[in-house]
């Protein structure tokens, strides 16, 4: 029996489903949770809802769900017992990066990240894919779901997120997926999806950025400052990672009551997820990809001062920060 095939025979004896997606979700996340949606909808699920936690800031995925037509529910407002079953879609792992209690054991579990993931009925992780929506894609073949034109567009908008146009990692099955869903994709809404306005807030994180930056070989540390937008950090990074000579950024800043860490490298000879865990693994929740990866670190007691202190706070810790992940990296001082 293929994997596709176990997970309809999983969801044929299931009424209703909750599709919990991971904290402030991404294009990968948001299109696997349609395409498990469609999966179930072929299997006669009745109810089909998708959960999230955090927010959707980064203006591309928030045109993404309006788009799209996303039809989304908060976690906090999702009452996981009134469902037969409970997926993990682009996650593995409940209070990892969920808002998700670690007591939820999820009955189906579909990922591309490295990690433990949930002892669930069906489990499919695959460290070597470089997308959780080309699973999805393999599924929907295996299953013969003909492709709407909305399902389409968002696997394959999230292909290219995922990848950064194919540019960064891609494995051979990202092509092939993409060639899979293009003939029924409407490209002329993905033109649009890609040319989404930045918000200010996340114009004023990257300025932050560039003006506070710090080098050290091909290597790179800036800080955003206290930014409402989780999104806003990640798309600093990728900025930065386009100043020449540079191959390894790392971004931190205040969002809310925690620190947050985004990181990018296309240093083939860089791990940036392990050099994270080892720069970061004792203050918070940290780890990623080969490419890419982030973190939180709770800021505890310094949290009631944020609001009037972050730059103060910031500066304080950010030498820190910046000195563990030059050490990991294993950079001399200049």
């Amino acid at each position: 029996m293929s994997r596709a095939a176990e997970l309809a025979s999983v969801l044929e004896t299931s009424e209703s489903l909750a599709i919990i997606c991971h904290d402030n979700p991404d294009p990968d996340c948001l299109a696997s949770a349609l395409a498990l949606e469609t999966i179930a909808t072929d299997q006669d699920v009745d109810d089909v809802t998708i959960a999230y936690g955090g927010e959707i800031s980064h203006q591309q995925n928030r045109a993404f769900v309006n788009m799209l037509d996303v039809s989304l529910q908060a976690i906090s407002a999702t009452d996981l017992e009134l469902y037969d079953t409970v997926a993990f879609v682009d996650h593995s792992q409940p209070g990892a990066n969920t808002e998700l209690p670690t007591s939820v054991t999820p009955e189906i579990v579909v990922d591309h990240h490295p990690g433990e993931p949930a002892d669930g009925t069906f489990v499919d992780v695959r460290i070597d894919y470089g997308a959780t929506v080309t699973i999805f894609i393999e599924y929907l073949e295996d299953l013969e779901i003909e492709l709407t034109v909305r399902l389409a567009s968002a696997l394959l908008f999230a292909l290219h997120r995922e990848r950064l146009d194919f540019v960064r990692e891609p494995t051979r099955r990202e092509y092939e997926a993409a060639l899979a869903v293009y003939s029924a994709a409407d490209l002329e809404l993905l033109e649009q999806l890609y040319g989404s306005a930045f918000s200010p807030a996340t114009l004023d994180a990257i300025g932050r950025a560039i003006s506070t930056r710090e080098r050290r070989s091909s290597s790179l540390v800036a800080n955003v400052g206290k930014t409402p937008e989780t999104d806003a950090l990640p798309q600093a990074a990728d900025y930065l990672l386009n100043l020449e000579g540079v191959d390894t950024v790392l971004v931190y800043g205040i969002v809310d009551d925690a620190i947050r860490l985004s990181a990018r490298s296309i240093d083939p000879r860089i791990h940036i997820g392990e050099a994270l865990i080892s720069g970061y693994d004792d203050l918070g929740s940290v780890g990623g990809h080969h490419d890419m990866a982030g973190g939180r670190i709770e800021l505890g007691l310094f949290a009631d001062d944020v609001d009037e202190e972050a730059d103060e706070l910031l500066g304080f810790v950010g030498r820190r920060l910046q000195h563990r992940f030059f050490e990991a990296l294993r950079l001399e001082e200049e």
